[in-house]
Formats: C-alpha cells, sequence, structure tokens
C-alpha cells in the first residue's frame, strides 16, 4: 500500500462524514435525526496526531449518535450497511480496521470484503457515561467531577463536532467546557500541595549523595508543575504521553521549557535545585497574576532551618483554599481528583474503579 500524504485525522474523519458517512445515513433511513463527531481517545482527538500515528487506531473514523430509540430500531442495520457500502479506502487509507492480537487493537488494512469500520454508532448518554461514568446531560455532581481523569475530560471536549442534529453534544461538551469556580480553586490547591509535600527532598536526597534520588523528585516535580501551568491555564492536563505536548502550549511553556529540561539534566543537587527555584518563582508570580486568590510572596526561600531552597508551595495552597465559599468543597480533603492521587492506568482508564477510588478516599 502507497502511503498517502499525511492528513491530520480530525480534518480526515470530517471528509469521510460528510462525503461517505452522511450520505449513506440518508439512504438507509432518510431524515434520520443524528449527530456526528470524533471525540475519545486518540492523538487526533487533542491535536497532537503525526503520520506515525496511522500504524494503529487512527485513519477514518468517527461517531454517530443517535435518539436511544433509533439506536434501537436502525443501529445494526446502519452498522451492517455501512461496512456494507463504505469504499474500500477513502483519501488513500483504507476504511477497514484489521484487528492485531494486541486487545483487540485495529489496524488500517485493505480488505476485499465488508469493512471493519470504525464509525460507532451509539447515543449521547451511552457513549459519554461510558468514558466519564456519568452522562453530562444531567446535573454534573461534584463527585462526577472529582471522579473523571483530566485526560477524559480532554477527550470529550476537544476533537471536532461535525454535525448536532440531536442538539445533544454542544450543551454536554459545553458544560463539561471547565471545572466549576470553586472546584478549580481546590484543584489548584492541591496541586500546589503537591509541590510542598516534596520540594524539600530534592536537596535531602543529594545533602547524602543520592543524586539518583535527587533526580527522580526533581521530574516529580517537574511533572507537577507542568500539570499546574495547564491547570492554571484552564486546560485539561493529558497523560504522561501529551503532557509535554500540552505544556508547550500554555502561556509558561515557552519561557519555562528550557528551565524544567535543564532541572533534568543536572547532574548534581545544587544545580538541580537551582533551576527547580526559577521554575518555582516563574509559575508562583503566574498564579498571582489570574488574582485568583490574595497574592503570595513568590521568593524562594531556605527550607525552615535547613539549607535546602524551596518556595513553600503550601503558602498558595492555604491562599486558595481561603477563597472557596462552596461548603462542600471547602469540605473536601486535600487529595484533589482521582489523577492528583491515583497514578494507575489501570483505574483511571476504568470509569467504575476511578469512582469507586473517589467515593472511598475523596469525599466525606
Amino acid at each position: 500500500m502507497t502511503t498517502p500524504p499525511f492528513i491530520p485525522g480530525l480534518e480526515l474523519s470530517r471528509r469521510f462524514y460528510r462525503e461517505a458517512v452522511r450520505p449513506l445515513l440518508g439512504e438507509a433511513v432518510p431524515g434520520l435525526r443524528h449527530s456526528a463527531a470524533r471525540l475519545g481517545s486518540g492523538s487526533e482527538v487533542l491535536g497532537f496526531d503525526t503520520d506515525r500515528s496511522a500504524d494503529h487506531e487512527w485513519g477514518p473514523r468517527l461517531q454517530i449518535f443517535l435518539h436511544p430509540r433509533d439506536v434501537a430500531r436502525h443501529g445494526t442495520a446502519i452498522t451492517t450497511l455501512l461496512s456494507e457500502r463504505l469504499p474500500k479506502s477513502f483519501r488513500g487509507y483504507p476504511t477497514h480496521f484489521a484487528e492485531t492480537g494486541d486487545a483487540g487493537i485495529g489496524v488500517m488494512r485493505e480488505t476485499e470484503g465488508p469493512v471493519r469500520h470504525r464509525v460507532e454508532v451509539t447515543d449521547a448518554s451511552t457513549w459519554f457515561t461510558a468514558r466519564l461514568g456519568f452522562d453530562p446531560g444531567r446535573a454534573i455532581a461534584l463527585e462526577h467531577w472529582l471522579a473523571a481523569p483530566a485526560q477524559r475530560l480532554a477527550e470529550v471536549t476537544a476533537g471536532a463536532v461535525f454535525h448536532d442534529g440531536l442538539g445533544r453534544l454542544g450543551p454536554a461538551r459545553s458544560a463539561l467546557g471547565w471545572y466549576p469556580d470553586d472546584l478549580w480553586l481546590y484543584l489548584l490547591a492541591c496541586q500546589w500541595q503537591r509541590v510542598s509535600q516534596e520540594e524539600a527532598f530534592v536537596g535531602r536526597c543529594g545533602e547524602v549523595g543520592d543524586e539518583l534520588g535527587s533526580a527522580v523528585v526533581a521530574a516529580r516535580l517537574v511533572r507537577d508543575l507542568m500539570r499546574l501551568c495547564l491547570l492554571m491555564d484552564r486546560r485539561y492536563p493529558p497523560y504522561g504521553k501529551w503532557l509535554g505536548s500540552a505544556f508547550a502550549r500554555t502561556p509558561q511553556g515557552p519561557a519555562l521549557t528550557p528551565v524544567l529540561a535543564a532541572a533534568l539534566a543536572a547532574t548534581d543537587w545544587h544545580t538541580r535545585e537551582d533551576h527547580l527555584a526559577l521554575a518555582y518563582e516563574s509559575v508562583a508570580s503566574a498564579q498571582n497574576g489570574l488574582g485568583l486568590c490574595d497574592p503570595v510572596d513568590p521568593a524562594t526561600r531556605p527550607y525552615h532551618n535547613r539549607p535546602y531552597r524551596v518556595l513553600h508551595a503550601e503558602r498558595f495552597a492555604g491562599a486558595l483554599t481561603a477563597r472557596i465559599t462552596d461548603p462542600a468543597v471547602r469540605a473536601l480533603p486535600a487529595f484533589g481528583a482521582v489523577d492528583q492521587f491515583i497514578d494507575s492506568t489501570e483505574v483511571l482508564s476504568r470509569p467504575d474503579l476511578a469512582h469507586a477510588v473517589t467515593r472511598a478516599a475523596a469525599l466525606p
């Protein structure tokens, strides 16, 4: 198969819907009300895909949303029709996805028979509930926000809606667009609290000759600062593969990237600490610039009577917490959302587990 010129996945899916899928929907059920989008998992949804992405679960794919009764009446027939009538390729890309031995991961392959397409026919409530553990078409409870990993929230609010004939996707995505104000303050405070809990360890590890341990702590702090900058910029922090790419698009990214990279590259703890101190002060000043709470001195300082240079980031956590007015949010322990206190892919990729952990640990 000759490799066609790369087309960003969202644009490929948009054209695929308009030119190939929508006409067949009209033939299957004339006048069928539907919505169409490319949401969910996949690098193209977040706008980070490259030609490398085409090696698995990338290509002409999308979701078709129907009213639940129309899914029951027509869903199977539409899926079968698309399998039989879709073109074998679109813009040079096969529409058939062969499943590999890796847990059913689909890879574009040419076929002479019916295509195993990636056009998902579903209803909005079922789809959002499967992704998040709740339906944003109804009231979004505090637990829903806390149990939804930021990666999942990014996946359902990014991407593209090609047609919203049912009028469900726009309101749902708008409702999920960002955290309620008091919850945002809480999550920022929890992220600053994470920094405060380990910022002195870079120096302490180094002081006893453990440069490897110092470097590991520094890497954790760099990750927390990157996620903090994304939260400050009202962007859902994605999971590790795309964290750096998303961070680069924040206002702090261009200036902070070389500073954080230098902290990671340092071979002695004094140099590592110096670069982290610059990063702390920069992020702290940016936090003050948001005007979300009373200003806090952004200068670094010794860690009590020990010679480690720290921010004492808990000061920012306290200032943010002081501005929270919602009693339910004020009552939350300083754990944060599920992906601020759990780092397990198995949990974060399962809404049922994420909600169970949140109920057990984060809610009073």
